[in-house]
């Protein structure tokens, strides 16, 4: 059951929201892929949404710029708890890691190094392995209806693999979707004008052209001020972030390309080592990848900084989510948006699947890795069990790995 938005809220629904998403931000490492796992987890357990509207929520989420997560926290607090809702499982999801990441600023400010704590996921990463293994299984089958939802999965997931831009295949593998539908139900009541198909096929590159272009908006705010530290703006900081947060598709690594055209090549602010620290801070940290914005603000300005850096990135997904609902809300009734939001969902799966493809190449080194990420996905098939429980038994193995090879 849902909460409709437009009533009050009650005060057990508005509890639920905040105590789920702060334990939510305080667990769920791995990035987007393993937080929408562990959310669709909780929330479908919990009959806080349906499986299939848990797929739509995805695919919508998608739609939109900012951290894909983040916004599904959001999304899925304002279903369930209204507008109160929303605010609170924004912040309560987004607090912890960033908290986190004042604290890891400040020893790599003070000490110039990033604290040792690659033992801890070596446990860690394998158990989201098989987390998000499960989540695509069950995902899986909501999504793939047909031949054509599979054949669209496995070519979204090859040119992922290739390097195509996520962007270009998450839009494109949904106007392809829809435009297929459409092929095939004309191609049944024998009408079929191609002429008016050509008009949609420039679309994926127009973004793609569009993008270098948003990338190089800070440069017009001030190409090559405060190249100095101490001299950086904190208006100019909150506005650089404001415009990553409102502009930037996708994964923390999506977001480096851009951190990097804005930081380093045209504020000249950081060096390429410093923003690979600080990328590396968002991997570290549980909750949001994009709290790597919280890690670069203290860099720069200090506490003011990492706030007002913090608050740049992740007020437009608090303003995206109240937005797009009236539009998510319509979708379903037309045939034409329903089957691209289908394209949208089927090539976000692939999208999943090639993430963690890449993070089983890191994450699985031996067998005991191997081992703790399919006891991992087989407990999860055949028990309802929370996944706090698996990621503790995952970091007590990274322990007893670190004090067994340090003595």
């Amino acid at each position: 059951m849902t909460t409709n938005q437009h009533s009050r809220p009650g005060p057990r629904a508005v509890g639920e929201v905040a105590w789920l998403f702060l334990r939510l931000g305080c667990t769920a490492f791995g990035g987007p892929v393993a937080h929408i796992a562990l959310m669709r987890e909780e929330c479908v357990r919990r009959q806080w949404v349906s499986e299939e509207h848990f797929v739509d929520l995805i695919g919508v989420t998608n739609l939109i710029p900012g951290p894909s997560s983040t916004e599904l926290a959001i999304y899925l607090g304002y279903l369930r708890a209204g507008w109160l809702g929303l605010v609170l499982a924004g912040i309560c999801f987004i607090m912890p890691a960033m908290l986190l990441a004042l604290v890891l600023a400040w020893a790599y400010v003070s000490y110039g190094a990033l604290p040792q704590i690659a033992w801890l996921f070596y446990g860690l990463q394998p158990v989201i392995v098989g987390i998000v293994t499960q989540a695509i299984w069950n995902l899986a089958r909501t999504i793939f209806k047909g031949v054509l939802a599979v054949a669209l999965a496995l070519l979204v997931l090859v040119l992922y693999l290739l390097g195509v831009n996520v962007l270009i295949l998450l839009f494109g593998g949904g106007l392809l979707c829809a435009i297929l539908r459409w092929l095939l139900v004309h191609w049944r009541k024998r009408h079929l004008p191609p002429a008016s198909l050509t008009l949609l096929f420039p679309a994926p590159l127009f973004w793609h052209d569009l993008w270098p272009r948003l990338a190089a908006m800070p440069a017009a705010i001030g190409p090559g001020l405060l190249a100095v530290v101490p001299t950086v703006g904190l208006g100019l900081l909150f506005l650089t972030f404001l415009k990553e947060g409102a502009v930037v598709y996708g994964s923390g690594y999506t977001l480096l390309a851009f951190l990097r055209a804005d930081l380093v090549e045209n504020l000249h602010w950081l060096t390429d080592k410093q923003l690979l620290d600080a990328v590396s801070i968002g991997q570290l940290t549980p909750g949001p990848v994009f709290t790597t914005a919280t890690f670069i603000g203290y860099v720069l300005a200090g506490w003011p900084g990492a706030l007002l850096a913090t608050l740049g990135i992740f007020l437009p997904s608090f303003l995206f989510i109240p937005l797009i609902h009236p539009l998510a809300r319509h979708l379903r009734k037309s045939a034409w948006t329903a089957a691209l939001l289908d394209g949208v969902n089927v090539a976000a799966l692939a999208l999943m699947t090639g993430v963690l493809f890449q993070l089983g190449q890191r994450a699985l080194s031996d067998f005991v890795t191997w081992l703790l990420a399919l006891l991992t996905f087989a407990v999860l098939l055949r028990f309802k069990v929370n996944s706090i429980w698996l990621l503790l038994a995952g970091a007590i193995v990274g322990i007893a790995r670190f004090l067994l090879f340090k003595g």
